[in-house]
């Protein structure tokens, strides 16, 4: 990550951005979603949605404070500085951070007797899949109706919330100003810090899939919300709601994943499940911009948007819907 920055003040040719974006890329996979999850999971199972929501939040602040931070070494000292600065920065905080806690879990990590006594990392109970603790085939979990039933909902999410924060600002200028956007933009991410903050507690005590379905249907209200909203009052209502969502997009499926497969699965397929997520919403942005320029204006795509939201709700729900049924049958 801090070879692409520094690379970036050294472009004088357009192909140059693209190499030093390459080069970030592989330094932003490990330190995405999959990454805080593989590397709390050792740590956290029974707290673990707590622990994945702060440790989310860590990016939320630091765009808070890194990017006001930014803007202002640039306009003071240059572009070259400013970048060598936050690489600097970054580097003597990681390092001394991987070196003393990111180390091997310790010895008594797989001791039963150990694991029962620490609260943190005792574990849940087995749950049913169709990837079995002993077994692990990607053909047999592409297939599976309970993965399938996590990496679409999200992906569908993710699609409409990338797109929609892409074209926050487009959106809201004409109506309210480009400063009053802005302060938009902020309100929308301090919910995502409330919010993830607040699910972390819940998503520990309640099923997932419920907090997820939960989630998804705020979203809808915040978007139904802004498709209509004439006022500022209204559209700052509008992004407080869908913000109180958006961390939790892309906390909760690794919450999903720890919920519903075996532990030892828990890295291979928390990743694939954070990769079709990545793939799908890249068409976000491009997707919302065709609408508006088609239309005219951005109603459409936030009813696109809004039914994206609805029928993820539909689908990361279904699962506990049918197990719900079956098990009142049963008692039947």
């Amino acid at each position: 990550m801090a070879c692409g920055l520094v690379l970036l003040a050294l472009v004088t040719r357009p192909w140059h951005i693209y190499a030093a974006f390459a080069v970030m890329s592989v330094g932003w996979a490990t330190m995405s979603g999959a990454a805080i999850n593989i590397i709390v999971a050792p740590w956290f199972d029974r707290r673990r949605g707590l622990a994945v929501s702060w440790a989310l939040n860590g990016a939320s602040a630091g765009g808070i404070i890194i990017a006001p931070l930014l803007t202002f070494l640039i306009a003071r000292f240059g572009f070259a500085f400013a970048i060598a600065s936050v690489s600097a920065s970054m580097l003597a905080t990681l390092i001394p951070v991987a070196i003393v806690v990111l180390r091997p879990r310790r010895a008594n990590e797989y001791d039963p007797v150990e694991r029962a006594a620490d609260p943190d990392t005792a574990p849940r109970s087995s749950p049913a899949s169709a990837v079995k603790a002993s077994d692990f085939r990607l053909t047999t979990l592409l297939r599976s109706s309970v993965f399938i039933s996590i990496s679409v909902p999200f992906a569908l999410g993710l699609t409409a919330q990338v797109g929609f924060l892409t074209h926050q600002i487009g959106f809201l200028s004409p109506t309210i100003g480009s400063v009053a956007a802005g302060w938009a933009v902020s309100l929308t991410t301090l919910a995502a810090v409330l919010g993830r903050i607040a699910t972390g507690y819940i998503a520990d005590r309640f099923d997932r899939r419920a907090v997820a379905c939960v989630n998804f249907i705020v979203q809808m209200l915040g978007m139904a919300i802004l498709a209509t909203a004439t006022t500022p009052a209204m559209l700052y209502l509008g992004c407080a709601l869908f913000g109180l969502g958006v961390g939790n997009t892309t906390s909760l499926p690794g919450l999903l994943v720890q919920q519903e497969f075996p532990q030892q699965h828990f890295s291979r397929i928390v990743s694939l499940v954070v990769a079709i997520n990545q793939f799908s919403f890249a068409f976000g942005p491009s997707l919302l911009g065709q609408l508006e320029h088609a239309e005219g204006n951005y109603i459409a795509g936030l009813l696109v948007c809004l039914s994206m939201e609805a029928l993820a709700a539909l689908i990361v729900i279904s699962p506990a819907v049918i197990r719900y049924g079956k098990g009142s049958r049963c008692k039947g």
